[in-house]
């Protein structure tokens, strides 16, 4: 597959995915839309110009068989008009506006690409595209989608195996009924220029297609020679549209090139004790030691405050001769779906995905032990070469019964899904330094990038049977019944290209779990409502399939699958002539068998997680001309157990279990406040002013509570004029104060740099 040819620094091709032929050829010959919609295909909503609608009333999901405000469960919808007036052009950037989610870091085998942590834990196996898992490693853009449901909280019985946080739904452009499109166009400081189409016709009186494009050359504000480029093509052909029988065929191409960049090294925090296995098994060595092993009391001396190393936002670390990453996807999606009768509707949805992650970047902390006292560190490299096939079938039928004068709203489903990825990375060689204070990514570099003769491939089946349930018993009381079966096999098989004996060993795993949702909802009045939820998840060993951070390993193929459960308390209402949607919860999340690492090589699931925390959330309109989105989250989060101080006997020495001392910790990647607003006011017919603020609390990167990054505000602003009924013009300045900030903190090594202040200026022409 051809990729966006880089002109800001020459770099030595590298083995590409070979692109469909079929595909492209779809992509130019079909005036339609992004891939096929899981849901039944929508009529268009028009609203005059200028107005915005940053309230949702239902979930695109239709697992979801009642309307938001009588769901007993936290979801956060993301509409297209917050998605533009904010300009959220990538997945991080839309998440920013509801609380509570943060961002994880890759590093080698936890590829670079989208990691949100949903209420204190990793939801990257949880994506969904029109209510189709996603899979592979991805950074998505947002030129195709539409809307985003962000559930938050314990959801298997939705989503299926580790959805212990939540999960995050997409909703793309897809072909419809009517004709409209618009163009635009967006410059911008750090080199920005962006261009989007999005074009909707109907070819007949049941036929539509739609076509979305995307192509962006651009900077990253305030990091020195970080640049992207992407390009991006969403199509579809629906057929049968207003019909009893509809289908519609979707393809799907997005390709980035671009500099990865891994932020800046921690401040220097080393292991609190010597490396040793084993601690000293007293003068009997029947008993466990009562003291730990011996301090490193040298290494100790030396620490630096475990903070982001203090040197300028703008220090980038890597070599613009050898580091590169290239992304590409790939998907087909087919749907059809029949009217059995005025009450229910069965449909069948196909997709196919091929993914692409391939990297080669520098990794600025891996030397921690000379920042403090020496003044440059190794640029020491991390790599991947993973090519990802999958292939998604859902059958569903969503409909209406009565039973007496019970209402039922239901959905039965039954899905499949097979994954498989290929991984294996680079040789490099060649060694440069780079000044701790002052790097050069210009810096000479003499080495090679060779793909390495070693590689495995990963194998997941899994099959999920579900059956949802609104229940109305009266006009007061409903129920939200789920329940979910799954079925989760993977497979690890090494593989060498030179003949020599593959280093990963073979490793299977079969489980088998159930989840399940009960809810009860009380509704004082029509336009609000009570609820109390329990909600039920399971994390099984290698979820995700060697493209995430919980991989498939000798140490945890044999383990039960985590189990997690989750109560909630809350109200939620719509006000003001039902244009003002709040939301308020009370929740708790336990994890009772975490997988604790007790050393090298054993893991056992003996941990327990708890989380506490409140949710408020609010989106819509105050008044005619404002209109507001976001909320506040408080998370209390604790490591209630991590296993004993010593776990076994080896002669007559005990096995020090380090991650003892963490108990009582907070979440890694688990700020204990977050709060997003954006809000926007029409001051006069053709102008619109907004501005978003956001604060996140501190956060550790680690289980010890060792590695941080401080807390930060951030704030943009916005204003859009109308030209007239076709063009508006919005400016968009993100960062407004150019603060300084971290938005990830990895475990080990390095924090991700926030961008700094960038400003946009987009026309949009709408016809």
């Amino acid at each position: 597959m051809a990729y966006i040819q880089s002109h800001k620094h020459p770099l030595t091709q590298q083995p590409r995915l070979k692109r469909s032929a079929a595909i492209t050829a779809l992509a130019l010959a079909v005036p339609g839309a992004a891939m096929a919609q899981e849901q039944t295909l929508p009529t268009v909503s028009v609203t005059a110009a200028g107005e915005a609608n940053f309230k949702a009333d239902a979930a695109a999901s239709s697992k979801f068989t009642a309307p938001l405000v009588d769901v007993s469960k936290s979801v956060a919808v993301i509409t297209k008009e917050v998605l533009q007036q904010t300009n959220a052009t990538t997945l991080q950037e839309a998440l920013r506006t509801t609380p509570g989610i943060t961002f994880g870091m890759g590093e080698g085998g936890n590829p670079s690409g989208d990691i949100p942590i949903i209420r204190g834990f990793n939801s990257q196996a949880n994506m969904f595209i029109d209510g189709l898992r996603d899979p592979g490693s991805q950074s998505r853009d947002m030129f195709a989608v539409e809307q985003i449901d962000v559930v938050k909280g314990p959801d298997s019985a939705y989503s299926g195996g580790g959805a212990v946080g939540g999960s995050i739904n997409m909703t793309t452009k897809n072909a419809r009924l009517g004709n409209f499109g618009d163009v635009s166009l967006g410059v911008g400081t750090a080199d920005y220029k962006r261009a989007t189409a999005d074009l909707n016709r109907q070819l007949g009186d049941h036929v539509a297609a739609r076509i979305s494009l995307l192509k962006e050359d651009s900077d990253v504000a305030g990091r020195n020679a970080v640049w992207n480029k992407k390009e991006g093509v969403s199509a579809s052909l629906a057929v049968g549209l207003g019909t009893p029988t509809r289908a519609s065929l979707g393809i799907y191409h997005y390709e980035t090139e671009g500099m990865p960049d891994y932020g800046i090294p921690y401040n220097n925090p080393i292991a609190k004790y010597n490396t040793v296995a084993q601690g000293s098994g007293g003068s009997t060595a029947t008993t466990p030691p009562t003291v730990a092993p011996t301090l490193n009391a040298t290494a100790r001396a030396r620490n630096g405050d475990g903070g982001p190393l203090n040197v300028n936002r703008d220090n980038f670390y890597g070599l613009n001769a050898r580091d590169f990453r290239n992304t590409e996807v790939d998907s087909q999606t087919l749907k059809i779906e029949h009217d059995l009768n005025d009450k229910f509707t069965l449909r069948n949805t196909t997709r196919f995905t091929q993914t692409l992650n391939d990297y080669v970047v520098t990794n600025p902390g891996d030397s921690n032990a000379s920042i403090v006292t020496g003044t440059t560190l190794p640029r020491s490299s991390k790599n991947r070469y993973s090519t990802s096939d999958g292939i998604v079938n859902a059958t569903e039928i969503v409909g209406e019964i009565m039973t007496g004068e019970i209402k039922h709203n239901i959905a039965v489903g039954l899905e499949f899904a097979h994954n498989e990825v290929d991984s294996r990375g680079y040789v490099v060689t060649g060694t440069s330094n780079a000044n701790i204070r002052n790097p050069n990514p210009s810096d000479a570099w003499t080495g090679t990038v060779a793909r390495n003769p070693q590689g495995s491939v990963t194998r997941t089946t899994s099959r999920g049977i579900y059956v949802f349930d609104t229940v109305t018993l009266n006009k007061q009381w409903l129920l939200n019944l789920g329940l979910r079966d799954d079925q989760f096999r993977t497979g690890v098989d090494g593989y060498s290209t030179n003949g020599a004996a593959p280093t990963t060993a073979t490793l299977r795993s079969d489980k088998s779990f159930m989840s399940y949702q009960a809810g009860v909802v009380f509704k004082p009045r029509d336009n609000g409502s009570i609820y109390a939820n329990y909600a039920t998840a399971a994390n099984p060993s290698g979820i995700t399939a060697s493209d995430g951070s919980d991989n498939l390993s000798l140490t945890n193929k044999d383990l039960e699958p985590e189990e997690v459960r989750s109560i909630e308390f809350g109200t939620k209402w719509n006000l003001f002539n039902n244009k003002l949607g709040v939301n308020a919860a009370l929740f708790n999340i336990e994890k009772t068998n975490a997988k604790i690492s007790l050393d090298a090589n054993t893991m056992a699931t003996v941990g327990k997680q708890r989380i506490n925390g409140i949710e408020l959330g609010f989106a819509g309109a105050l008044t005619d001309k404002w209109q507001v989105f976001g909320g506040y989250t408080y998370m209390d989060s604790s490591l209630l157990e991590t296993g004993p101080s010593y776990w076994s006997k080896s002669g007559t020495n005990w096995r020090y279990n380090a991650n003892a001392e963490n108990k009582g910790n907070q979440f890694p990647n688990t700020p204990e406040h977050a709060l997003s607003l954006w809000t926007s006011y029409r001051v006069l017919p053709q102008l619109t002013v907004g501005g978003g603020a956001y604060y996140v609390s501190k956060i550790y990167g680690d289980a010890a509570n060792t590695k941080w990054v401080p807390s930060y505000w951030r704030a943009d602003a916005m204003a859009t004029y109308q030209v007239d009924k076709a063009l508006s013009l919005r400016l968009n300045v993100q960062n407004l104060f150019d603060e300084t900030y971290y938005d990830k903190a990895y475990s080990t090594h390095m924090v991700g740099v926030a961008p700094g202040r960038q400003a946009t200026l987009t026309a949009t022409y709408k016809f």
